[in-house]
């Protein structure tokens, strides 16, 4: 009997490891997502401030 509590506590401790091992690559994969979402915002807005200024310099030279 001591020899199949023995197992079933090392199964829950394998099934364990188990999940907290996929549990961490998902919590990996999710950061990395927002790290490229975070990227591309980044990347949009830039453009739009190039833009802003480019039509900024283009009013100033027209004003001129």
């Amino acid at each position: 009997m001591n020899i199949f509590k023995n197992r079933s506590k090392q199964m829950n401790l394998l099934n364990e490891n188990l999940a907290r091992e996929q549990m961490s690559a998902r919590l990996g994969e999710a950061q990395q997502l927002q790290r490229g979402r975070e990227l591309v915002l980044a990347r949009r807005m830039s453009r739009k401030a190039e833009h802003a200024a480019r039509q900024a310099r283009l009013a100033l030279a027209r004003s001129l």
